[in-house]
């Protein structure tokens, strides 16, 4: 069974009137919901606004697979019923991104580091299963766009906004140790039974597929304490 991950943000409003419990009644009964009906992987991670990084979160993931190169998913902050919807990604082949216009590819972030770090996380999958999945993300990259910051945390200990407050943000993935905050992971990682370093070890066989990346130093400058990384992630500019 997989561990819950309530909510630290519950928005404003009165609770559920009896003409909208009668309403979603009828919903199920009568109207079709068929595009959310294979949003059905779940993955959950990190992200960071790419222009402000010390604004960290976890990431819970409900992806479908458009297609073998394509993927599209919903983003809360927790895996219960009261989670809040706080972004969507997409998720592309390294072939895709390949043929991205150069500007284009900027608001594209890599995977790789993500998946050998044992950071990115399948749970209640088997681990065959997990590793499996994971192996189709290495190489990959994601557009994602955060419309609310919910708190769950940041390098800065702020609280999260009650509502979706301003613009979307594009998000970003870490690639160095060090690099997301030791609160933040280990809070997720102790709450979910999630062992990194034992995932790390087990996904070492996934270094040979990897190829090096876009993106991968494009934060540098805003961790300097940071180091270290698994073998095979690297950045375009280091070469093969």
């Amino acid at each position: 069974m997989t561990k819950t991950r309530e909510p630290k943000i519950h928005p404003p409003g009165d609770r559920k009137t009896l003409w909208r419990t009668t309403l979603e009644t009828g919903s199920r009964a009568l109207q079709d919901t068929s595009p959310l009906k294979d949003f059905d992987i779940y993955v959950v991670g990190f992200h960071c606004a790419k222009h402000a990084p010390k604004m960290q979160m976890e990431a819970h993931h409900y992806c479908r697979q458009v297609n073998s190169d394509v993927l599209q998913c919903a983003i809360f902050d927790g895996n219960t019923r009261d989670a809040n919807l706080i972004g969507i990604e997409y998720i592309i082949s390294e072939k895709l991104f390949d043929g991205l216009p150069e500007e284009e590819k900027t608001y594209w972030h890599p995977h790789n580091y993500e998946v050998l770090s044992g950071q990115l996380t399948a749970p209640n999958l088997p681990e065959s299963a997990e590793h499996e999945l994971v192996r189709l993300l290495i190489n990959s990259y994601g557009k994602t766009w955060h419309t609310w910051h919910t708190g769950r945390a940041d390098g800065l200990g702020m609280p999260g906004d009650p509502l979706p407050y301003g613009d979307a943000r594009l998000m970003w993935s870490f690639n160095r140790d060090g690099e997301v905050d030791p609160r933040l992971k280990d809070e997720l990682n102790s709450a979910m039974g999630i062992d990194e370093m034992k995932k790390r070890e087990k996904r070492r066989d996934l270094a040979r597929h990897a190829h090096p990346q876009r993106g991968v130093d494009a934060l540098k400058s805003a961790f300097p304490g940071s180091d270290g990384r698994p073998e095979g992630v690297r950045d375009v500019d280091e070469g093969s």
